[in-house]
C-alpha cells in the first residue's frame, strides 16, 4: 500500500469514527463544558472533542483547494478544536460549536499560510482576509464590470479589493505580489553578466526586527490602557473577581470565590459575567478593532 493509499485510509477512517460521534444536547454540552473547565474531568473533554470532530473535518474540507493534505488539515482542525475546549466559558452563554468554528478555522488558517511559501505570507488580520478572499473578490469584481461593458486597470481593481475587503491600499499590492510570484533560492545567480554575485549578496542587513519590536510594544501599551480603562469601570468587588478569574498564574475557582466573598457560586458566576459586559462595553468604545475582535 503506497502513502498516498494510507492517507486516504487514514482519512477515511477518522471522517467514518466521527460521523459515529454522539450529537450533544445544549444541556449536556454545558455539563461537560463545566466538568472540564472547573474539574479538569479529562473523560468530559474526550466526549466534547470526540462529539465535535465531525465539525473540525467538516471545516478542514472547505481549504482543500490551497494545495495542503487533508490529514494535515483535519490534524490542525483537532488542534484548533482542542483549543477552543481549552478557551471555552460556558458561563458566556454561547455554544460550543459556535465558539469553536472561529478557533479551528483560525488554526487551519495558519497552517495554509506557513505551508503556502517558505517565506511568511502574513499574520495581521488583515493580511489572512487578504490572502483567503482576495482572488474571490478580484474574479467578482472582473465579472461585475465586464457584465456592465467596464474595463477596470490595476490600480483601480485594487483600490475596489481594498474597500470591499476592509484593508489598506499597500496590503493589497504586497499580497498581489506574494501571490503571484514563487520561491526561489538566495544562492541562485542574478545573471551571467554579474559574475556569479547571488541574490542574497543583494540583501541590506536593515534589522528589520527592531520596526517589529517597536510595533509590538507600542500595541502592547495601547492594550493595557484599554484595559486598565476597562477594569476602572467596575467597582471593587467585580474588579477582585475579574483579577483573580483571569490575571492569576493559577486562576480562582467560583467556589473559592464564593467561600472568601460569602457568596454562593452562581453568584459569583453572576458577578463575573456582569463585570465581563462592563468591560466589554468599554472596550469597545476604544476602537474599531476592538469593535471588531469581540463581535
Amino acid at each position: 500500500m503506497d502513502i498516498m493509499t494510507l492517507a486516504q485510509s487514514r482519512e477515511f477512517s477518522l471522517t467514518r469514527t466521527a460521523m459515529k460521534a454522539e450529537l450533544l444536547d445544549a444541556e449536556t454540552e454545558l455539563k461537560l463544558a463545566y466538568a472540564w473547565r472547573d474539574e479538569r474531568d479529562e473523560e468530559a473533554l474526550h466526549r466534547l472533542i470526540t462529539a465535535y470532530m465531525r465539525l473540525a473535518i467538516s471545516m478542514a474540507g472547505k481549504f482543500k483547494r490551497y494545495g495542503a493534505s487533508m490529514n494535515d488539515l483535519i490534524q490542525e482542525a483537532g488542534l484548533g478544536l482542542m483549543k477552543a475546549a481549552d478557551k471555552f466559558d460556558p458561563d458566556r452563554g454561547v455554544r460550543f460549536s459556535t465558539y469553536a468554528v472561529w478557533w479551528i478555522k483560525a488554526s487551519i488558517q495558519d497552517h495554509v499560510m506557513r505551508n503556502w511559501s517558505m517565506v511568511r505570507t502574513g499574520s495581521t488580520s488583515s493580511q489572512k482576509s487578504l490572502f483567503f478572499n482576495m482572488r474571490r473578490v478580484q474574479a467578482r469584481l472582473e465579472r461585475e464590470a465586464q457584465a456592465a461593458g467596464e474595463t477596470l486597470d490595476k490600480h483601480q481593481l485594487r483600490q475596489m479589493i481594498s474597500t470591499e475587503i476592509g484593508v489598506p491600499m499597500h496590503d493589497v499590492e504586497m499580497m498581489e505580489g506574494r501571490l503571484s510570484g514563487s520561491d526561489f533560492s538566495l544562492n541562485a545567480t542574478q545573471s551571467a553578466e554579474d559574475e556569479g554575485r547571488e541574490w542574497i549578496d543583494a540583501l541590506v542587513d536593515d534589522n528589520a526586527q527592531a520596526a517589529e519590536r517597536v510595533e509590538e510594544s507600542h500595541d502592547t501599551l495601547t492594550l493595557r490602557s484599554w484595559l486598565l480603562s476597562a477594569m476602572q469601570a467596575l467597582n471593587e468587588r467585580e474588579q477582585f473577581i475579574v483579577r483573580e478569574r483571569k490575571l492569576r498564574d493559577q486562576p480562582r475557582t467560583l467556589e473559592s470565590l464564593g467561600a472568601e466573598l460569602s457568596l454562593s457560586k452562581e453568584r459569583v458566576r453572576q458577578l463575573e459575567a456582569a463585570a465581563f459586559g462592563k468591560m466589554r462595553k468599554t472596550l469597545e468604545t476604544q476602537s474599531s478593532e476592538v469593535r471588531h475582535f469581540l463581535m
